[in-house]
């Protein structure tokens, strides 16, 4: 049994085991970051993305509910079947619609981070 209790210690100097390689690492946070031209590229893809489905979700609505003005217009004075045709013909259309936005919005989110993080 060793008599001195510095004996008994021991100093490792090898390299640690579980390190990331720093060099070559790919990080688009820090491309991000930094708003290098690639950082710039990706949030602009996000961007576009986003846009894209605003886009589409603006085509729906002039598409299908533009029109609705001329259409009651035209009809005889029935106020009561314009006021039925908004909330049982267009108010559960526009309530998907939203929804299928939110979700294409939290989707393009998902996808842009799981760009960014994974690697």
């Amino acid at each position: 049994m060793p008599q001195d209790p510095t004996e008994r210690r021991v100093t490792v100097t090898g390299a640690p085991r579980r390190t990331r390689r720093t060099s070559g690492y790919y990080r688009p946070r820090t491309e991000i970051d930094e708003q290098t031209t690639l950082g710039h590229t990706y949030v602009r893809s996000l961007m576009r993305s986003q846009l894209r489905a605003a886009l589409m979700v603006l085509a729906v609505l002039v598409l299908f509910v533009g029109p609705l003005p001329l259409v009651f217009a035209a009809m005889p004075d029935g106020a009561s079947l314009e006021w039925a045709v908004l909330g049982f013909g267009v108010y559960p259309p526009l309530v998907l619609l939203a929804r299928w936005y939110v979700r294409r919005a939290e989707r393009n989110e998902k996808d842009f981070v799981r760009l960014v993080e994974d690697r």
